[in-house]
Order: C-alpha cells, then structure tokens, then sequence
C-alpha cells in the first residue's frame, strides 16, 4: 500500500501531536534539522501566503455518520497490528456524537450526556463515549473544519503507534509508551532509539525540552513520529490504511498513514 508524493525527500514536512496547551509541531528536514516549537492554533502551522508544509497529525480525519463494530475502517485495519498496543487505538464516534461534544452553548456534564445519547444513536452495536474521548473531540473537530475550510491541505492522519510498528520492521512494539496513563522511561526510550535509527535528530526529545514547551516528552516523541510519517508521504513510501482510503461526507479522506 502507498500514497504518492510531489516533494523531494529533503523537503521540509512536519508531524503534529496534541498536548495540554495546543499542538506540538515537530518541522523537519530529512538528512538536516528538527526543530520543535508548541503552537497554540493549528492554522499556526499553516501560515497565509506560504506554501503548506506535507504534514501529517495525530487526530482522526474524517468522521462517520454512522460506526459499526470497531469503528472506522482504519481503526479495524491497524488494531491488530499493534499486537498489546492496540488499546491506543480508539473509536471514533459519528459526526453527530463529535459535534455535539463541542457545542459550548450545552453545560458540559450535559453535553457529554448528550454526545453519549448521539453516540448510542448513531453506532451499531450502541456504544457510548468515554471520558478521555469526550475531552479530544474539540481538537478533532478544529482538525475537521480546518481541512473543509482548505481543501487540498497537505494534511493527513497518523497514529504514532502504527508509525512505530512500521519502523520497529513492521512489528508491534513490546514496551508501553505509558502505564497508568503516566510516561514509562523504557518504552519512551525505545521509540526514541527507533526514530534515531531512521535518521531523526533525537537530542532535543528529552524532558527538559519538554518542560520548556510546557508538554509531555510523549507529546515530543509523538510529534517526531508524525513528521517521520510525513517525510514517507513526500517521498510516496507511506503505508495507507486502507488503501485507497475511505471517504467521509465531506470527501475528507478516512485512513490512517505511516
């Protein structure tokens, strides 16, 4: 499976990871620089009058009117890939679910009822949304009108997991990136060797760095995943899952790249 790219190998890409205060975007030029910076908008990443960047992001794009049994189509496709990582891949609810989670005009507790209740209505089996799902679907939906705003936005979805596994020879990773939800060293410190082995400058993913830019080191290895993925689209070797990819009603493409 591949997806075709216009730009030379040593043109700048970048990958983009959320974090607590934004977005953290990893710009890189393969064989050269990283430089790591927190943007707070994601049209920050895409300045007027400037060529876009290809770019890939950890957020799901294009969302479902309705979900079967394991969501979308490129959640079913790379679960079973990740062997004991394929919990970090989670369903994506239906258009209807995700924008009623952002509706600011409902209080929260009762808008996260009512994205539930949409979530129920819209999924077969029912299933509703859980907590941590409910706090990333604003990003999920800036994402979204984002690209509807920009058609032809080099932008394209990644799951940094998926990433992994296509560095680490196409084989699941066997360290956790976090356990109980806090940053375990030994699986940080793996990806971190994985994405040094393919050329990544990995001097700034350490936790002072991330401090300084008030994220996670996880957010940092992240986005350097991310903009690994992105330097696979521009040369035309990424892995697209499925391929070809699945199409919302918006025509926002639905596959996850690596």
């Amino acid at each position: 499976m591949g997806q075709d790219g216009g730009l030379q190998p040593a043109a700048m890409v970048q990958g983009l990871d959320g974090c607590r205060e934004g977005w953290i975007l990893a710009r890189w030029v393969p064989g050269g620089a990283l430089n790591l910076l927190r943007i707070s908008d994601l049209t920050e990443a895409f300045p007027a009058g400037t060529p876009p960047l290809v770019s890939a992001i950890d957020i799901p794009i294009g969302l479902p009117d309705r979900v079967g049994a394991g969501g979308r189509g490129p959640d079913r496709a790379v679960r079973p890939l990740l062997g004991q990582r394929q919990s970090s891949v989670f369903s994506v609810p239906s258009r209807r679910a995700v924008e009623t989670a952002c509706d600011i005009s409902i209080p929260e507790e009762a808008r996260y009822r009512a994205a539930c209740a949409a979530a129920l209505e819209t999924s077969d089996p029912p299933r509703k949304i859980s907590r941590q799902s409910f706090a990333l679907f604003p990003k999920v939906l800036d994402v979204d009108h984002v690209l509807r705003a920009r058609p032809g936005l080099p932008l394209t979805e990644c799951h940094p997991e998926v990433s992994f596994w296509a560095m680490n020879g196409q084989k699941p990773l066997d360290l956790p990136k976090k356990v109980k939800g806090t940053p375990a060293a030994p699986g940080l410190d793996l990806r971190i060797r994985l994405l040094a082995a393919e050329g990544v400058p990995v001097d700034q993913l350490t936790r002072e760095r991330a401090r300084a830019l008030r994220a996670g080191l996880d957010d940092l290895v992240d986005a350097c995943a991310c903009a690994w993925t992105a330097a696979r689209i521009a040369r035309g070797a990424a892995l697209v899952f499925p391929d070809p990819p699945e199409r919302d009603r918006y025509g926002l493409p639905v596959a996850i790249t690596a």
